[in-house]
């Protein structure tokens, strides 16, 4: 489909509102006053209503984990200059991370060269699912790449560095589609850095601390898509219900059916699994810390898009051709779901990290 970069005018009449109601940058512990478990119960009433809710709150990825990035490591004048219009909602961003020619699954893969000369960081190389890239209001990007060489600590060669969108060089190359849909405007682009220069002020943190900030952003953020899916969860479980009810097939309704029962009782089962579970995440992460909640963190990555994808999937099933066509929300759902299994690394990354970490307690010299 065609590509149309404009945000509805509905968008800013509901942060307007939600502004006026102090439904704004709820993410953010230091400027809501939440904590990450009673974020939690937020996000998935966000997730019924994936695109718009979050947009509206000023709580959208990537913007969200961006926010937390120049919060928690950015610089007085990465503060001002990005951080605060970002949490006033007058401009928008991307991250750009993961690269077309490499297994970026495996991060320390990543090759996008950014080399220091005379006060400047010259920069090439190519990104793709560069989520927000396409939005109008998209203003700066975050950019992962490497600035030591080969003989450094594995973890300290790459860095995180500060790239506005019109700086000469970037050149958004195409929207990426999911499963057919290309998320306009939000988008996930290709991105193509050719000699990119931006001042050495740019650089967060320090050479080599990339994915020391990669993981002090991703903790937090997991929690907010795992409840969003969540939320997403609940929304097709109760289509499912309510076509169950209303659809008559073989001289009953389809809740009348064995089958149908069943798999409405293995939704509701598998959504409060997961949803205990990160709530579990979000309590360990406010009380101890992101390190010490990785293990948690990782579980959920798991169970979370699997579990929405199911049950997204069993929702289609029982709308039969009406769930797959554009009638309903369902597909953009499964879409969403099946992505962020991908997203934020991908299954296998994950459950090789909690293997290793539960084979710890046996092995510890070993592993």
């Amino acid at each position: 489909p065609l590509f149309r970069s404009i945000v509805p005018p509905i968008v800013e009449e509901l942060k307007t509102e939600a502004r006026r109601r102090g439904l704004w940058n709820l993410f953010l512990p230091d400027v809501s006053g939440l904590s990450q478990l009673e974020y939690a119960s937020l996000a998935e009433i966000m997730g019924r209503s994936p695109v718009l809710a979050p947009q509206a709150t000023n709580c959208s990825a990537p913007d969200t984990g961006n926010m937390e990035v120049l919060h928690m490591y950015g610089s007085r004048g990465q503060k001002e200059q990005w951080l605060e219009p970002l949490l006033d909602g007058k401009i928008r961003s991307a991250f750009c991370m993961t690269e077309p020619d490499v297994a970026s699954s495996d991060a320390t893969n990543i090759s996008c060269s950014m080399v220091l000369r005379n006060g400047m960081y010259e920069i090439n190389g190519k990104k793709w699912w560069s989520s927000g890239a396409g939005d109008p209001n998209c203003k700066l990007a975050i950019v992962m790449g490497k600035t030591g060489s080969d003989d450094a600590p594995k973890y300290g060669r790459h860095s995180m560095i500060l790239v506005p969108m019109d700086a000469p060089g970037v050149k958004k190359i195409r929207p990426l589609e999911v499963f057919g849909y290309n998320d306009a405007p939000h988008g996930h682009f290709e991105v193509h850095f050719e000699n990119v220069r931006v001042p050495a002020s740019n650089m967060i943190l320090g050479e080599g601390r990339g994915f020391e900030i990669a993981q002090g952003r991703l903790g937090p953020g997991r929690i907010h898509h795992c409840m969003r899916l969540i939320g997403m969860a609940e929304r097709a479980l109760e289509m499912t219900c309510e076509r169950a009810i209303d659809r008559v097939a073989f001289g009953k309704p389809l809740a009348m059916q064995g089958t149908v029962q069943a798999e409405i009782a293995e939704s509701r089962i598998q959504i409060d699994q997961a949803r205990l579970l990160t709530l579990k995440a979000a309590h360990l992460i406010d009380q101890y810390g992101t390190k010490e909640a990785r293990r948690e963190i990782a579980m959920i990555k798991i169970v979370a898009p699997l579990m929405a994808q199911t049950v997204i999937d069993r929702a289609i099933q029982v709308h039969g051709g009406q769930g797959v066509c554009q009638d309903t929300l369902l597909p953009a759902l499964f879409a969403h779901a099946r992505t962020l299994r991908i997203a934020d690394g991908p299954d296998a990354v994950h459950l090789a990290s909690v293997a290793k970490m539960e084979l710890k307690k046996y092995v510890p010299s070993r592993l």
